[in-house]
C-alpha cells in the first residue's frame, strides 16, 4: 500500500511491504532510469521521516536525491514504523539484516536500480548498515555512508553516559543531558525541528543490547566490509569525538574496503540530515554515491556482474 506527498521533485510515497508476515514501512521517492538506489537508515528513537520532514524541504534527502537522478528509500528500520509490534521477532542481528534487504527488494520490485544500491545511515542506523555491508550480499552494494557514529565518545558526553550507565548523579547536577548532546548547538537547527512527532519513535528492546555490545563487535564487522565507505561527523558533534585522530582510528577499521573517505561537515551537529547544513551534507554524500556509480561502470563486466547479482538475489532466509 502507499500514499503520496507531492514535492517539487515529484512524489514521496509512504509504502508498506510484507516480509514473511512482518510489515515493513518506508518513504519512497522513485525516479525514472535512476543512477542508483539510495537506502537511508535512521538512527535510534527516530523514523524514516528523519530524511524527509514535512515542511522542511531543504532538509529532505528524498527531494535532493531525486533531483539528481537517484531513487531514494528511507526505510523504517526493523522494529520501527509498521514493524514495531513485531520487534520481539527481531532479536537476532541476522534477522534484521534479512528484513532490511528483503524490504528493499520488495519496494524496488522489478524497477530499475541503475548501477546498484547504496546504503546511507545515521547514528544507530550505522550498525544495520555495516552488518548489511558485511553480509554475503554486501559485496553487491555500491558503498556505504556512516554519520553520527564512532569509536570514541566526545569528552563532553563521557560523563553523561557514564553517569547514566552507573545510575548515579552527574557532576554538573544533570544540567546538561543526553538530549542536549543530540540537539545542540540549537542555532544549527531550523526552528521547531526538535521533537517533531513525525520524526520521533519508541525504541525496540534489542537496541539496548546493541548499544552495549556494538563496540566489541564493530572491528570484526568493519573488517568484512568490501565496498567503499564514507564516514562523516559534524564539526559540532557532541556524542562522538570529531577529532581527526579519532575519526582516522574509526576509518582504519575498514581494512578490506577499497576506499575510505573521512569528512567533517562544517556547521554540522549530531543530526546532520535535520540541520541547517543538511543540503550541503546531502550533496557531498550524493557526490560520493556518483563516484561509486562511476567506479562500478569503470569496473566493466566485473562491476556489471556484481550489480546483476544484487538484482537477482532473492530473499530466502
Amino acid at each position: 500500500m502507499s500514499s503520496g506527498d507531492a514535492t517539487t521533485a515529484g512524489v514521496v510515497e509512504s509504502r508498506v511491504v510484507d516480509v514473511g508476515g512482518i510489515p515493513m514501512s518506508a518513504l519512497f521517492r522513485e525516479v525514472e532510469r535512476p543512477r542508483a538506489v539510495i537506502v537511508a537508515l535512521h538512527g535510534g528513537a527516530a523514523r524514516a521521516a528523519y530524511f524527509h520532514v514535512p515542511g522542511l524541504p531543504a532538509q529532505s534527502l528524498l527531494r535532493t536525491g531525486a533531483a539528481l537522478g537517484f531513487t531514494v528509500i528511507a526505510l523504517d528500520r526493523p522494529g520501527y514504523g509498521a514493524s514495531a509490534s513485531h520487534a520481539d521477532r527481531m532479536t537476532r542481528a541476522e534477522r534484521r539484516v534479512y528484513l532490511a534487504y528483503a524490504a528493499v527488494d520488495r519496494l524496488i520490485g522489478s524497477r530499475g536500480r541503475g548501477a546498484g544500491v547504496f546504503v546511507m545511515a545515521h547514528s544507530l542506523g550505522s550498525v544495520l548498515a555495516l552488518r548489511m555491508a558485511a553480509d554475503e550480499r554486501g559485496a553487491g552494494l555500491l558503498g556505504v555512508e556512516l554519520a553520527g557514529t564512532g569509536r570514541r565518545h566526545h569528552p563532553r558526553s563521557v560523563e553523561i553516559l557514564r553517569a547514566r550507565l552507573e545510575d548515579r548523579p552527574q557532576s554538573d547536577g544533570g544540567r546538561f543531558g543526553l538530549r542536549d548532546l543530540l540537539w545542540t548547538p540549537e542555532r544549527l537547527y531550523p526552528e521547531d525541528v526538535v521533537g517533531r512527532a513525525a520524526i520521533v519513535s519508541p525504541t525496540p528492546g534489542y537496541e539496548s543490547v546493541e548499544v552495549r555490545t556494538w563496540a566489541q563487535e564493530f572491528p570484526g564487522v568493519a573488517a568484512r566490509v568490501r565496498v567503499p565507505v564514507r564516514y562523516c561527523l559534524g564539526d559540532h558533534e557532541l556524542v562522538w569525538d570529531p577529532n581527526p585522530q579519532a575519526m582516522a582510528e574509526m576509518a582504519a577499521m575498514f581494512t578490506a574496503s577499497p576506499r575510505v573517505v573521512v569528512d567533517r561537515q562544517a556547521h554540522g551537529p549530531h543530526n546532520l540530515s535535520l540541520a541547517r547544513s543538511a543540503a550541503a551534507y546531502h550533496l557531498k554524500v550524493l557526490s560520493f554515491v556518483e563516484e561509486c556509480v562511476l567506479a562500478r561502470v569503470d569496473a566493466g563486466p566485473a562491476g556489471d556482474r556484481a550489480a546483476a547479482a544484487d538484482d537477482a538475489a532473492a530473499p530466502g532466509r
